[in-house]
């Protein structure tokens, strides 16, 4: 009978963690400040709280003493929050990138039931309609701001990689219409290219990420050499592309007179529900029609999705590795005070304020570990350069991005960490028998 009352009661205690787990990831920051003002008030006007205060401030002054078992604990921390940090950080560049590309007032379409530009084909007389649909804002010239576009992947040689090692890069062949569609597209240096002539505009990401992309130089595409006449700059993830003249991209890749999706700059946002309903109710089109708003969030959902289940898998093995350590840490420390402990709840002392203690001392080295690992992932890797495929097509550049919410998230599991690594120990403290401890040398 003991044995099951004493199984039910640790089943019970790890039912009631995990839920308290499970509410402090969800609880949003105004809650948490709430309980810890909660919290401080309890220690300044209650006995409880005042014991509990007088004993934690004893073991935390002897910290120092403990440098290096105590280490062990911060060091650990440090590096599940650094690391789950620095993955959420992957994610949210990647999808912060793919946000900025698009715009509610820009549409794309695309053949119907096509998840991607790339899986994409339309002929020469659907394009000229899709032209032509009411909504679509006009140039100076009276020209419809529609540009029919061609998406193909190319290979080209990975700057700094080895002689024979190749990445994918988007190529897309646009026409002049193209610049006045994303007019957030700007030349830093050289020209753009030259309608009918093998030249492309590169990225500056694209830039970065692969060799040769230099201004003046030559690279190749396809079976054909293309001369290098210009960089430009959007802030988004059209600086991974690398645009030519769509007819030469065509010709290259055997495309003919077919493109993969028209981008349209609608005259206004609002536009958008009459312009997708005329394109829907032509006989002559199957398409399907999004703003580039939505289509980039939907291209980022996927990915980002993998990158943050990989961070907090990650992270989720580190925090048992680092739980170990904290419990190890803790359970040493309570035995070494085991004397003191039992003297101080000998002479009055409750339970209550011994595991309060306990847990303090341990909350402060997780807090601890905590900022130096969000300090790191700041440090190391906020604004840091990466790339990887994004549509199936070509690489992405993007920056991490360490955001003070991705920081506070970190904060959370490592004040988790240390919640849990100290519970144990401390409930150990309140029930540790005082005449046992008194004897103990």
């Amino acid at each position: 009978m003991k044995k099951f009352l004493s199984f039910l009661r640790g089943l019970l205690t790890f039912a009631a963690l995990a839920a308290g787990l499970v509410a402090w990831a969800l609880a949003p920051w105004p809650v948490l400040l709430g309980l810890a003002v909660a919290f401080a008030l309890w220690m300044l006007l209650t006995r409880s709280g005042q014991q509990a205060a007088s004993v934690a401030g004893v073991g935390i002054s002897t910290l120092s003493q403990r440098a290096g078992s105590s280490s062990v604990v911060v060091i650990g921390i440090a590096g599940v929050v650094a690391v789950l940090v620095a993955m959420l950080s992957m994610a949210e560049g990647y999808k912060e990138t793919l946000a900025r590309t698009g715009s509610d007032d820009t549409a794309m379409v695309l053949r119907g039931a096509s998840a991607a530009e790339v899986m994409s084909t339309l002929d020469l007389a659907s394009i000229n309609v899709i032209e032509q649909a009411p909504g679509i804002a006009r140039a100076a010239d009276g020209r419809p701001l529609a540009s029919p576009e061609t998406v193909v992947a190319a290979n080209l040689p990975i700057k700094g990689g080895k002689p024979d090692e190749d990445g994918s890069v988007q190529l897309r062949g646009v026409g002049d219409r193209a610049w006045q569609v994303r007019p957030q597209i700007k030349i830093v240096q050289g020209r753009k290219f030259e309608t009918g002539k093998r030249e492309v505009v590169v990225g500056s990401g694209a830039q970065r990420q692969f060799a040769g992309m230099e201004v003046g130089k030559q690279i190749r595409l396809g079976s054909e050499q293309w001369a290098v006449v210009g960089i430009f700059k959007a802030g988004d993830a059209t600086d991974s592309e690398v645009w030519a003249d769509a007819d030469m991209v065509a010709s290259t890749y055997r495309r003919g007179a077919s493109r993969n999706a028209v981008i349209a700059k609608l005259s206004d946002a609002r536009q958008f529900k009459a312009f997708k309903a005329a394109l829907a109710g032509d006989p002559r089109l199957q398409v399907d029609t999004t703003t580039t708003a939505e289509y980039f969030a939907k291209q980022s959902e996927a990915m980002t999705k993998v990158i943050r289940i990989i961070g907090i898998v990650v992270g989720s093995i580190m925090a048992i590795g680092a739980v170990f350590g904290a419990l190890n840490t803790m359970f040493a420390t309570v035995a070494t005070r085991a004397r003191e402990i039992a003297t101080l709840r000998a002479i009055g002392f409750r339970g209550l304020p011994v595991v309060v203690a306990v847990m303090l001392e341990t909350m402060l080295l997780a807090l601890l570990g905590g900022l130096i690992g969000g300090a790191l992932a700041w440090l190391i890797f906020n604004g840091y350069t990466a790339s990887t495929i994004a549509g199936g097509v070509g690489q992405l550049t993007f920056d991490f991005r360490v955001t003070g919410e991705l920081l506070w998230s970190g904060l959370k599991w490592a004040l988790a960490i240390g919640f849990v690594g100290g519970l144990f120990p401390a409930l150990r403290a309140a029930t540790l028998p005082v005449t046992s401890a008194l004897r103990a040398l």
